[in-house]
């Protein structure tokens, strides 16, 4: 699995969605109706999800208001899988750092 397949499929599961396909484009676009549905119907459980996730809302603010006739799903979706690997990365290097330390140093 790639690790743009896995940011997404991990973005999915924070909004409460469980993908199936193996395809990069179309679970992107099922996390951006997820989220969609979640801005007309709940919209504070959109805002607390993005909080936990730490997604940045001045970047959100910025990017919705550079692009008007975007659809804001696909905006959030994409910001969302973007922390996702920025989560990822980090924690292989975290894991790396971890496995660089001998055995007599840890505690």
């Amino acid at each position: 699995m790639t690790e743009q397949q896995e940011s997404v499929i991990l973005a999915a599961k924070e909004v409460g969605l469980t993908l199936s396909a193996d395809n990069f484009l179309l679970n992107r676009q099922a996390l951006a109706a997820k989220i969609n549905e979640l801005l007309l119907g709940n919209f504070q459980q959109l805002i607390s999800i993005l909080y936990r996730m730490d997604v940045s809302e001045a970047k959100l603010r910025l990017l919705l208001k550079e692009n008007p006739g975007t659809d804001a799903g696909l905006i959030i979706a994409d910001l969302v899988i973007e922390r996702q690997a920025q989560k990822i990365k980090s924690r292989r290097e975290f894991r790396q750092r971890d496995n660089d330390i001998s055995e007599e140093e840890k505690w």
